[in-house]
């Protein structure tokens, strides 16, 4: 089971990478530094956010504190990125660094006890902690990146009035077992 564990998360973790990547794919370099307001974060600072995390929790995962001393979290919310390129490479490097830890674990992992600003946590309660974290942030790129594409947005699940088409081709196939990601990570 626990090997399942890992899989399945490694497995969540790509599909909200893919929700991102298919976000930042719709848009151009002034719409991910869009921001609703002053106090808003803009897609590429949300990315920045991202990064930072992902460098110092999965960084030396297993022993070393995962909010790191040489993490400047204020500096996240701090947008220096000047265009596209920029905020992708620090999307690539953050979930780059996330998804090599996560390869690395054992089952015999799952138990041992890591620590966040000193605060105690079973492995697999790290992952899931972060497990909550992105796809909160994944989301507020998801809303924003619909905001800002109104009527030119390209859904990233099934679209507004495809409902039942969708169900009917579900439940003309089989019953199977498989992740609920396959048919959007497929790798042909």
């Amino acid at each position: 089971m626990d090997t399942d564990y890992l899989n399945s998360v490694v497995r969540q973790f790509e599909y909200y990478k893919l929700l991102g990547d298919k976000t930042i794919e719709q848009l151009s370099d002034e719409e991910l530094f869009w921001q609703y307001n002053e106090e808003s974060n803009s897609i590429a600072t949300i990315i920045k956010h991202l990064w930072g995390n992902m460098l110092s929790r999965w960084t030396d995962f297993l022993t070393s504190d995962g909010e790191k001393e040489w993490r400047n979290r204020e500096a996240e919310f701090e947008n220096d990125s000047t265009n596209k390129e920029e905020v992708l490479a620090r999307w690539e490097e953050g979930w780059t660094c996330l998804l090599n830890a996560l390869k690395m674990l054992t089952p015999a992992d799952l138990d041992n006890v890591v620590y966040i600003r000193n605060m105690g946590h079973t492995v697999m309660e790290a992952i899931n902690r972060q497990l909550a974290h992105y796809p909160y942030h994944v989301g507020q790129i998801v809303f924003i990146g619909k905001m800002v594409k109104n009527q030119d947005w390209n859904s990233l699940s099934i679209p507004r009035g495809k409902s039942q088409e969708y169900n009917n081709r579900k439940f003309t196939q089989p019953r199977r077992r498989e992740h609920f990601t396959d048919e959007f990570l497929k790798t042909d």
